[in-house]
């Protein structure tokens, strides 16, 4: 019997591909911006207003009187609430990227269908207990819709893998081997998992992430596809940072890296803003952590003479969309930026 994504005919789509919505989980958790939590609240308004305009927003929250608090924000920042949906379903944080419906789809002649993979999610590591409300997420929303559900029974978060949806994925070591995810499995057994549950053909392997990144190095601040041939990937200029050899190494490896068809990637590189600190400590400040919109690509801004530049270089590739910086220096604080707290719902027809 097939059982297997894979072999029932699914894939995960690229994230340019078009959506039905985008996933938020409403931040609650204060000590995750341990004094600067006021501000957050307000940047995920901002998220959410540019996200209206082309798809639906469906937000994570606990109750209806949480839903009318999130409504109340949301009216007074200007946002259409006919497109906004809210789900009742508890979280312990706000990275839906990692614990959020990780979709796949299914193409015949005129049809695309849908379904969900709910992995384990153990809050990078355990870092952070409790996540029991965040584990089961992805399960609560494959039974509110209605919709195929797949437990491949492994820690797997959204932030740590990148496909073009054409069969590549991109991750790094430093996670997907770290043993504090799957230390009962060896590279060649999380391939097959990610082949058989993603429908994927080939997993590309980078090394390690950037400083100050708590989730032992998510792909989706160092590398990430912007079309089927092509990956955007931050590089360091300053020789004395912490960064500089990490992201030449990693640069070296994709210019050496091919696709599933066996050419080249072609490689285009984004520059690092300058270090982020908060109460002394370094911060996972990335222009990678951009997430892709309908209409629209929301980059994360740090007040930096680099978020131009770093802008200019993603309007250039999706000239179908708007490119709009948002401050997250703020939101940074609790080690995550704009694609860790999204998480894309793919169109069926």
């Amino acid at each position: 019997m097939k059982s297997t994504p894979r072999e029932l005919g699914y894939h995960m789509p690229a994230e340019w591909e078009p959506h039905e919505a985008t996933w938020l989980s409403w931040p609650h958790k204060e000590e995750s911006w341990p004094g600067a939590f006021e501000r957050v609240p307000e940047i995920f308004v901002e998220i959410t207003k540019h996200l209206t305009e082309s798809e639906l927003v469906r937000i994570n929250v606990a109750d209806q009187a949480f839903s009318e608090r999130v409504t109340s924000l949301l009216r007074k920042g200007g946002v259409n609430l006919d497109a906004v949906r809210f789900h009742f379903n508890p979280t312990d944080d706000a990275w839906v990227r990692d614990h959020g419906p990780i979709y796949v789809v299914r193409d015949s002649p005129g049809k695309r269908e849908r379904a969900i993979i709910d992995w384990r999610y153990n809050a990078w590591g355990n870092k952070y207990p409790p996540f029991f409300n965040d584990d089961v997420v992805p399960s609560r929303i494959a039974v509110e819709m209605n919709e195929l559900l797949f437990l491949p029974g492994i820690v797997m978060e959204g932030g740590s893998l990148d496909v073009n949806g054409r069969g590549t994925l991109i991750t790094t070591e430093a996670c997907l081997l770290n043993p504090n995810r799957n230390p009962h499995l060896q590279r060649a057994q999380i391939e097959q998992y990610l082949e058989d549950y993603l429908g994927i053909t080939q997993v590309l392997w980078l090394g390690e992430g950037i400083a100050g990144d708590d989730t032992d190095g998510h792909v989706d601040d160092l590398t990430r596809f912007v079309s089927a041939d092509t990956v955007v990937t931050v590089v360091e200029d300053d020789r004395e940072d912490e960064n500089y050899e990490v992201l030449k190494e990693n640069c070296g490896l994709l210019r050496q890296m091919k696709d599933q068809d066996g050419q080249l990637l072609r490689v285009i590189e984004l520059p690092m803003p300058a270090p982020v600190y908060f109460q002394e400590q370094r911060l996972p400040a990335s222009y990678a952590n951009f997430y892709l919109a309908n209409k629209s690509v929301l980059v994360p801004t740090f007040r930096d003479e680099n978020d131009e530049k770093a802008c200019a270089i993603l309007q250039k590739l999706f000239t179908d969309r708007k490119v709009i910086g948002i401050d997250c220096v703020e939101l940074i604080w609790g080690l995550g930026s704009i694609h860790c707290v999204t998480q894309q719902q793919p169109a069926v027809y």
